[in-house]
């Protein structure tokens, strides 16, 4: 009996460890529930309940009358679809019979523990490439691509830094727009740019919530209504956020 209890104990964090990871880094609401289900059933828990929000999840196990319950906290959030897929690599071969217990926690924890993938160098260069990018994709001139590129690469840069000194999004994103809003308006103002409109909206693309409108949707489609109108409201703030640091250039210049 106390063999059963310490298994289910195991397969219990299991499943928590997954949803957790899956929460963190910008899964949708109906496959982190679907993973932790489908982890349980496969190592021999039928009975299984699920209630998962942008902020915490509930998790519950039932078997033989014992039931175990957790409730989990989820304060810090981010966009790292890569540790989503090795989720769900491990869950798939959780399902095939090909890992146990003790070896995908392991697996899970060497997940959770991992670092970005690129660094941070990597990333700024790419938030600067594709700000350009995102230029020409509106229409924009060649000559407003280097100051899109430039203010994109300053403003994920100070969006980092910034979120880093205080952990609150609405703060980082509002000065980082606003940096980008002076940045692109000193470069039209020297001549290096034409358009500043045109400059400024390439360049806080990088900082759009994309994956959160995409979740957002997708999980009201599903009728994960909680869910989907959390993360419709977060993405609404970072939207009125950016626009907002973005006004206050105009203002103020």
């Amino acid at each position: 009996m106390e063999n059963q209890s310490l298994k289910m104990y195991e397969i219990f964090e299991v499943c928590t460890l997954a949803g957790k990871i899956m929460l963190q880094n910008g899964a949708e609401t109906y496959r982190v529930e679907d993973t932790m289900k489908r982890i349980a059933a496969s190592y021999g828990i039928l009975e299984s309940n699920s209630f998962v929000t942008p902020t915490g999840l509930i998790f519950s196990l039932e078997k033989s009358g014992e039931v175990k319950t957790k409730m989990i906290r989820i304060n810090d959030r981010t966009t790292n679809l890569e540790k989503v897929t090795k989720v769900n690599s491990i869950s798939r071969d959780i399902s095939n019979g090909e890992v146990s217990v003790q070896e995908a926690q392991r697996l899970l924890k060497e997940v959770n523990a991992a670092k970005a993938t690129y660094p941070l160098s990597v990333q700024i260069g790419a938030a600067a490439l594709s700000s350009g990018c995102f230029v020409i994709m509106f229409q924009g001139t060649w000559s407003d691509f280097l100051p899109a590129l430039l203010a994109g690469g300053i403003g994920f840069l100070c969006l980092t830094y910034f979120h880093y000194l205080v952990p609150i999004k609405f703060f980082s994103e509002c000065l980082a727009s606003f940096i980008i809003g002076i940045v692109a308006y000193f470069f039209v103002k020297m001549g290096f740019g034409d358009e500043i409109d045109k400059i400024i909206i390439g360049s806080v693309m990088p900082l759009v919530p994309g994956v959160l409108i995409t979740n957002a949707v997708r999980d009201l489609m599903a009728g994960d209504l909680v869910s989907g109108l959390s993360k419709g409201a977060e993405a609404f703030l970072t939207a009125f956020a950016i626009g907002t640091g973005v006004a206050i250039v105009f203002l103020l210049l």
